[in-house]
């Protein structure tokens, strides 16, 4: 993000933070939507997180650290969005693909759709270290310092995370019937065996 850009908006320029605010929407939507799953929840989560930006900018110390400082805010406002529905949300970990024409495509698509109702499974502080380390790519002390907890935390996260993923595959992988040859079975079914 231009260093100027937010110095101007972090003292009240309107238009600056606009410019701000469009750069910024599509990225903060992504990690939303990543850890809440639903499209509405994502978008309300968003629009809090961009008025929250707005409203907190004057307090920012670091202009430097503007991009952590505002994925902290919008895991922040994710975690009041999934409070706010008490419910199950489903969360996707990777980018829509296009629709399958062979087996292995629909395997992958059926993979993928195991590992998504895995990831639901998951708390929301484990959705949200998961997005900012796989999704983001973020270093550990940099997901520590967003979060605001120590770096054993997010390791514990992580490692909960995924040893509950692991755990909600092999339990689908176990309940589902027995896998069939045609991609018709695939379908009526919903579910197949597979583990990584």
């Amino acid at each position: 993000m231009d260093r100027e850009l937010v110095e101007r908006a972090r003292s009240g320029d309107e238009e600056a933070f606009g410019l701000i605010a469009d750069a910024a929407f599509d990225r903060c939507y992504a990690i939303a939507q990543r850890i809440l799953g639903e499209a509405a929840a994502a978008q309300d989560a968003t629009q809090q997180a961009l008025l929250d930006i707005w409203r907190k900018l004057p307090t920012l110390r670091d202009v430097d650290r503007f991009e952590a400082w505002c994925y902290r805010i919008v895991v922040h406002a994710c975690y009041a969005e999934a409070r706010r529905y008490r419910r199950a949300i489903p969360a996707f970990l990777s980018d829509d693909h296009e629709p399958a024409t062979t087996s292995d495509q629909f395997r992958a698509i059926v993979d993928r759709d195991c590992v998504e109702r895995a990831f639901d499974r998951q708390r929301v502080e484990h959705r949200a270290v998961l997005v900012l380390r796989y999704y983001l790519d973020l270093p550990l002390e940099e997901i520590a310092s967003i979060l605001e907890i120590p770096v054993g935390t997010v390791k514990s996260r992580i490692h909960n995370g995924l040893r509950a993923m692991r755990a909600a595959l092999e339990a689908d992988a176990r309940s589902s019937p027995p896998a069939e040859t045609s991609t018709h079975a695939y379908a009526a079914h919903g579910t197949t065996r597979w583990l990584p």
